[in-house]
Formats: structure tokens, C-alpha cells, sequence
């Protein structure tokens, strides 16, 4: 059985969707090797150990800014110091970006995918718990206007919850004037696939190895995984008649 069908609801039951959101990072750029550089590198400010592994796939990855500094320094902050620090994180993550050259660009399969859905007609947007800085920078080399209005993208504004907090997902389906039941979801991440199962939307893809991901098919509502987004099956997932 192919593995990009093997929890598919639309293929076996006939549901149909009107949306499709994205998260980023992990998912439309292929980066958690970048953010575990820049991470740990910042981090040698506030501690003498580097972040662990599964620290990161617990406090970063889907995570807003904000959280993670807090764990980091075991205790609130304000939100002009989470943003200047931010600043300061996001500044070596973007020149490790830059100095990528050829390989700083979308991931596998997905300008093919977002040219379906702009061809069809297919509403979609981005959900990020990248703030204002990072979302300008990766609208600016990844050409993002090509498929997205870019009023439609919800990222943290340091007003809105982070995941696995829902609201990120609620506010990118209201963005596209669709029920969070009637939108997909593809994500990557423990706390970005929480997010997604709390908001109600109606089909969560999970991408990466299925062996990273197949225990979460029952816990969190995954529905299909998926290894790359050339796996997204358009005409069985939406209506695009």
C-alpha cells in the first residue's frame, strides 16, 4: 500500500475539501537542520550546554518565539525582550539561509503543488510561528506572492496564541473564509499537528518518515503521511469542479 494513502480519509470514504493551509518551516522550506544550528548557537547566551535534540523537537519546532525563550530562561519575559532576542536568533538563522545559495528554496514537490492549486482555483495560506522579520524574509527569496496573498497569512504577531495552541490554524481558516472542518492541513511537527487536531480541521497530512509519524495517526488526528508534498493527491482531496 502506498504510504502517502495509507490514512487517507477522501480516497476511502469520498470527503471532500475547499482549503488547503501550509505550515512553513519543515513543510514549503526544509530548514530543521538551519534551526538547530541557529538555535543552539544562540543559545550559548543564556546556558553552557547546547539544546538536545529532543529539546528541540519539544520547545522549537512549531513553537513561537516567545515559548522558547522562556523555557530557555525559566521564567516569563516581556514581549519586547522575546522580540529583540528573537531579532537577534533570527539574524544568524537568516544568514544561514543566505549562505545556502542554490539550496535555499522550496521544498520537494511543493512549487508543482502550489501551481495545482492555483490552477484549480483552490484557496490556500500559510500558518508559521515565524514572526513579521522571518515572513518578509522568506516572502522575498522564495517568491511567495506567486501563490499566497500575503494579507492571508497567519504568523506570530505576539498577539496571537502559539502552537499547540489552535488559534494560528482558526485564524488562517477564517482568513479563507472556510469551517477549519473543511480545510486541510500539512504539517510537520508534534505541536503544529496538536494545533491542527485542536482547531477541528477536517484532514491533518503529517509530513515526514512514517516512523516518526505513525504513532501520531490515532493520538492527534493525523489522516495521511506524506515523505515530500508531491504526494498531495489534488483531485482527491478537494473539489476544484
Amino acid at each position: 500500500m502506498n504510504k502517502s494513502n495509507k490514512f487517507s480519509s477522501p480516497i476511502f470514504d469520498g470527503l471532500i475539501f475547499d482549503g488547503l493551509i501550509f505550515d512553513f518551516n519543515g513543510v514549503l522550506f526544509w530548514d530543521d537542520h538551519l534551526q538547530r544550528q541557529s538555535w543552539r548557537e544562540f543559545t550559548k547566551k543564556f546556558r553552557s550546554r547546547p539544546l538536545t535534540d529532543e529539546e528541540i523537537n519539544i520547545h522549537v519546532h512549531g513553537r513561537n518565539g516567545k515559548y522558547t525563550l522562556e523555557y530557555l530562561v525559566g521564567h516569563a519575559i516581556s514581549q519586547a525582550e522575546a522580540d529583540d532576542w528573537m531579532e537577534q536568533k533570527e539574524s544568524i538563522y537568516r544568514e544561514m539561509c543566505l549562505c545556502l545559495d542554490g539550496e535555499f528554496r522550496l521544498s520537494p514537490g511543493a512549487i508543482d503543488l502550489l501551481d495545482g492549486l492555483v490552477e484549480n482555483q483552490i484557496p490556500c495560506t500559510i500558518a508559521t510561528a515565524s514572526a513579521q522579520g522571518n515572513l518578509n524574509f522568506f516572502i522575498e527569496h522564495l517568491e511567495l506572492a506567486n501563490w499566497f496573498d500575503l494579507e492571508k497569512i497567519a504568523y506570530d504577531n505576539g498577539q496571537i496564541a502559539g502552537k499547540p495552541a489552535p488559534d494560528l490554524y482558526l485564524a488562517a481558516a477564517e482568513y479563507l473564509n472556510l469551517s477549519p472542518g473543511k480545510c486541510v492541513v500539512i504539517e510537520d511537527s508534534l505541536s503544529g499537528i496538536q494545533a491542527a487536531h485542536a482547531a477541528g480541521i477536517g484532514h491533518i497530512i503529517a509530513l515526514g518518515p512514517e516512523s516518526t509519524h505513525k504513532q501520531l495517526a490515532q493520538q492527534n488526528g493525523v489522516n495521511q503521511i506524506i515523505e515530500n508534498l508531491s504526494q498531495v493527491q489534488i483531485a482527491s482531496l478537494f473539489n476544484h469542479e
